[in-house]
């Protein structure tokens, strides 16, 4: 029974650090992806989530450390306080995962309807042509729906496909009625200089177009989370289960009663023949 302590107990310790490394991977990347967004206009949308992750990870790191503390201290208040936390935060992490895979429809079709308003592309906002130059330079595609095509005859520069790209992606040539431009933002540029023309009949532009490429890469990078999470869940569980184990273990060993050894000799009494003991 006692070498199935130890090899549980230092399981259970590995498993512990395992989760009090994750969580302090998963915080420092949650600190950095704040920072990131802090300028940004989406921050207020994201900062629930950003609150709850930083609640999330800092409560997992402390039940943690409390699990290491409990197990090599055998101290049964920790342990406890370990199985219950993470249990709650497993319960909880279940939770949202089932409800993101659940709402991943959802959240494609308002990226859909989010970018299907910002046509026509040639009458966009400013704000929505730069939106859709990251896409399109990221990406390596054109336009939205119809590819090249949605931009009318003014194609932006960022469609433009380069030899070395023509090799890894589709390319097509454009109509001879369009040509490329470069949108300037207000601020820089004056009325008359808002877009520069270029004219070349080799250029080339990407021909797919980007809204689907875009929704692909959400729905890989959700699936991706909801791995993570399950895996997360998964690790989350098995630490409690370790736990569990560990708190029988030590009630068993105080149910216990304790063995005394004396060195005394026992205590004889000599019987005598019932014809001697009468004489």
């Amino acid at each position: 029974m006692g070498r199935i302590h130890i090899c549980v107990k230092r399981t259970f310790i590995f498993v512990c650090v395992l989760i009090c490394i994750i969580s302090t991977l998963l915080l420092a990347i949650t600190l950095f992806g704040h920072g990131y967004f802090h300028q940004s206009e989406e921050i207020e949308e994201i900062l629930p989530g950003i609150v709850v992750l930083y609640v999330l990870e800092a409560a997992t790191l402390v039940l943690s450390i409390f699990g290491v503390y409990g197990a090599r201290k055998e101290k049964k208040w920790a342990v406890v306080l370990f199985s219950v936390g993470m249990s709650l935060a497993s319960l909880y992490l279940f939770v949202e995962c089932v409800k993101a895979y659940y709402s991943k429809h959802e959240m494609e079709e308002l990226t859909r309807e989010e970018h299907l308003a910002m046509m026509p592309l040639s009458g966009a906002k400013q704000t929505d042509i730069e939106t859709i130059y990251n896409i399109q330079t990221n990406f390596k595609c054109c336009g939205l729906v119809q590819g090249y095509q949605d931009w009318g005859t003014d194609i932006p520069i960022s469609c433009l496909c380069s030899d070395e790209d023509s090799t890894d992606f589709k390319c097509v040539a454009p109509g001879n009625n369009t040509r490329f431009v470069i949108h300037y933002h207000k601020s820089n540029s004056s009325e008359d200089d808002d877009h520069k023309g270029l004219m070349d009949e080799n250029m080339l532009v990407y021909e797919k177009p980007c809204l689907p490429i875009l929704i692909s890469v959400e729905r890989s990078a959700i699936s991706l989370g909801i791995g993570i999470f399950v895996a997360l869940t998964a690790l989350w569980d098995v630490g409690v289960v370790l736990a569990i184990t560990i708190l029988c273990q030590m009630r068993r060993k105080v149910d216990v009663p304790p063995v005394i050894f004396t060195s005394q000799p026992p205590q004889y009494r000599e019987l005598c023949d019932t014809a001697e003991c009468l004489t």
